[in-house]
């Protein structure tokens, strides 16, 4: 992993498994305060029970912060996972529309806090599109083992002879 691929995972990932961390000791009303949110933008949460939402919520922030922050995950899982949270994310902003202005989009004050999850959404995309994927130096060691390749090529022929 390089330099700017572990900072795009290090910012949100130290965020999300913080907040996950901080939901593990949620009462139930807090999680049914929570739930009644998160339905707008994901109607089937409305089934569970708030501990159980408040523990679902709780583990999945932990899992996608884990992910973000452990570098044998590779880079392109671990923005699908934030691909997922801050998609959730922005789904209830979307369909709330207390969060929105009139036009829909802009945020309103309550909705503030919610849009910036659309920074997480941009990162998520570098992530698995490849921005500080490696790619660059991918192509630069294979070019390098490419010429390595040549020159034991050439060295065994001449040894052949």
């Amino acid at each position: 992993m390089n330099l700017s691929s572990a900072i795009l995972r290090a910012v949100p990932g130290a965020f999300i498994l913080n907040s996950g961390i901080g939901k593990l000791g949620m009462d139930e009303q807090t999680a049914a305060h929570l739930q009644a949110m998160a339905v707008n933008g994901i109607p089937a949460v409305e089934t569970l029970s708030p501990k159980q939402f408040g523990r679902l919520v709780a583990f999945g922030e932990i899992a996608v912060g884990s992910s973000l922050l452990l570098p044998f995950v590779p880079t392109k899982a671990a923005g699908l996972a934030l691909a997922g949270f801050s998609g959730s994310m922005l789904s209830m902003y979307f369909r709330t529309p207390e969060m929105t202005e009139a036009d829909g989009v802009r945020p309103s004050q309550s909705g503030t806090p919610l849009a910036k999850d659309s920074w997480m959404a941009a990162i998520a995309l570098a992530l698995i599109i490849g921005t500080g994927s490696g790619s660059r130096e991918a192509k630069k060691d294979a070019k390098q083992a490419e010429k390595r390749a040549v020159k034991l090529e050439r060295a065994l022929e001449k040894q052949a002879d």
